[in-house]
């Protein structure tokens, strides 16, 4: 079992000091600091803590506002610690998810937060009716004009509730990219993910790629998951690369061939990376049938079989 810390304050101005004192008493050896808005989802040290955490850990607070400003976002962090099987801890709030009392609390603060979100909806219905029947119809003027500063502020708050989002989902469909990328192409990812993480519609190969290099780009996903798949030629196609690289070097050996297709990123005719002879040379034979390998004099013929 591990504990790790989390420290956060809204401002540049602020410091985490009297934070990291409490938590670093608290026995954590591993802290991750944030200076973001407790409003803001997009917390790439929170995702990062969050990461961290492995099956019986706990990730350690000073108090349950450094965490979530909402009892929702709570509950959210919380659940995804319980899929890794970490729990959560507040050094100065009765929640400590690793023993019945804290979990008892934990139930009494999904019953608040449930009762909140209905008071909520609620209210902006009322809300919502009340201004229609007075004929206020909603909307930006601002944007109506086309204000450039309204519009760059429209998409700095869109950008970060994709942010938001991505944080918020990465623990479902991120372990599955990594275990299939850069191998498999995008879409074949996509494919394979359906709507995990993505409730609302299924992943396509351009969401996906934006949503990994971003999360590459803030630092929470490895940069190879991004590099070019192994390309997957038809089968003739295959033949004449083969054909191709023969006809350049009739004193190639198979393996010299299974290296250079390698090199190529050319996959197999099964879907695989990696090239043997008899995979090689099968196909040569194929190849060599169909007409496309170019005929060689009987001499060098001979030395190049015994090359290989």
């Amino acid at each position: 079992m591990a504990l790790i810390g989390y420290a956060r304050v809204s401002t540049e101005d602020q410091e985490t000091i009297s934070q990291l004192d409490e938590l670093k008493a608290a026995g954590c050896r591993v802290i991750f600091e944030e200076k973001a808005s407790g409003a803001s989802r997009a917390r790439p040290e929170l995702a990062k803590a969050i990461a961290h955490v492995q099956r019986g850990d706990i990730l350690v607070v000073a108090r349950i506002d450094r965490l979530a400003r909402s009892l929702s976002h709570l509950l959210e962090v919380i659940e995804r610690l319980e899929v890794v099987g970490g729990h959560f801890k507040s050094l100065r709030d009765p929640i400590d998810t690793s023993t019945p009392q804290g979990k008892f609390a934990l139930q009494v603060l999904g019953a608040a937060a449930e009762l909140e979100r209905a008071l909520i909806r609620e209210r902006t219905v009322a809300g919502l009716k009340a201004a229609k029947a007075r004929g206020r119809v909603g909307g930006n003027p601002a944007l109506k004009r086309r204000d450039p500063e309204a519009i760059a502020q429209l998409s700095a708050i869109r950008d970060r509730q994709y942010m938001a989002d991505l944080l918020a989902s990465m623990e479902a469909w991120l372990p599955k990219v990594r275990a299939l990328r850069p191998t498999k192409s995008w879409g074949s990812v996509a494919k394979s993910l359906g709507r995990l993480g993505s409730p609302d519609q299924p992943w396509t190969a351009d969401r996906l790629s934006r949503a990994v290099r971003r999360l590459v780009a803030e630092g929470l996903a490895e940069p190879e998951l991004i590099n070019p798949a192994p390309r997957k030629p038809p089968k003739d196609d295959i033949l004449l690369v083969i054909a191709g690289i023969k006809g350049a070097d009739p004193n190639l050996s198979l393996r010299a061939i299974a290296a250079r297709l390698e090199d190529l990123r050319i996959r197999t005719p099964r879907g695989g990376t990696t090239w043997s002879a008899s995979s090689v040379k099968a196909l040569l034979d194929r190849a060599d049938q169909a007409g496309l390998v170019p005929s060689s004099p009987p001499q060098e013929r001979t030395s190049s079989s015994k090359a290989q």
